[in-house]
């Protein structure tokens, strides 16, 4: 079977992967899990291996020509024009507390740049699609990030302070400090609340290609900015520090305030 080659079916593929992984993840939540500990220390469960296994799957029959590059299960077909990257629970912290913040991530790169993204929030029926050229959608609607441009005017999220070093933690705080307001936890969900105009900005570090590619097409298309922490483009060797912005003139505003600590 020849894989899809318009972005339409790019799409429709992507979404077929999400619908795979939220029943598992629905029948998972709150119930009884084992939780090992990889070798990064960061938990994993039999949820995740699961529905990382149904998505491949998919993919397998969908696209046999394309590479996979999940959090648990790794990379295939590396040399591949297009490869999906996926990541079946991000928030496993969460997911793991009760707490229904967390995610699944599908990204679609083609020539090592994402084309296509989509955050689903399994329990709160929330998805966004952002794909190359086109607005950003959550369920089916368009959605635009805020125009804020200024830094004290800005609502500022990281995921949690854990995640810094004691450098990029001093970073964080002084863009904190000249923001209005600053909010820990969301994981995926904080760049969802970006794109639809909530937040507007986001610093994270520690993050894995898995983590962030396909957050790269959904804040795009809704008028937003997001690369690493000297703004260049993220990629999959990028460092792990992502810089999301509302807008333009903010994500600059946010640039110069992390380039005098």
């Amino acid at each position: 079977m020849n894989a899809p080659a318009t972005p339409e079916a790019f799409e429709a593929i992507a979404l077929r992967l999400v619908e795979a992984a939220r029943p598992l993840a629905r029948a998972h939540f709150r119930a009884p899990l084992t939780v090992e500990r990889k070798a990064d220390h960061s938990p994993v469960t039999e949820a995740d291996r699961a529905i990382e296994k149904g998505m491949k799957a998919v993919l397998e029959t969908a696209c046999p020509g394309h590479g996979i590059l999940g959090e648990e299960f790794g990379l295939s077909g590396q040399d591949a024009r297009h490869i999906w990257v996926l990541d079946p629970i991000d928030g496993t912290k969460s997911f793991i507390s009760g707490v229904p913040l967390f995610g699944t991530l599908v990204a679609l790169l083609e020539d090592g740049a994402p084309i296509l993204g989509v955050i689903d929030m399994p329990l709160l029926q929330e998805t966004w699609i952002g794909r190359a050229g086109a607005a950003t959608r959550l369920n089916g609607e368009t959605c635009h990030s805020a125009r804020r441009t200024r830094l004290e005017e800005a609502i500022l999220f990281a995921t949690s302070p854990d995640q810094f070093t004691p450098q990029e933690f001093a970073c964080f705080e002084a863009l904190s400090q000249a923001c209005a307001a600053r909010r820990f936890g969301g994981d995926c969900y904080s760049y969802g609340l970006l794109a639809s105009g909530h937040v507007d900005l986001i610093l994270e570090a520690e993050l894995q290609p898995y983590d962030y590619m396909a957050l790269v097409p959904v804040v795009t298309g809704a008028g937003g900015v997001i690369t690493d922490w000297s703004g260049a483009p993220l990629t999959l060797a990028s460092s792990g520090q992502v810089l999301a912005a509302a807008t333009p003139e903010l994500h600059r505003a946010a640039l110069d305030r992390l380039a005098r600590v």
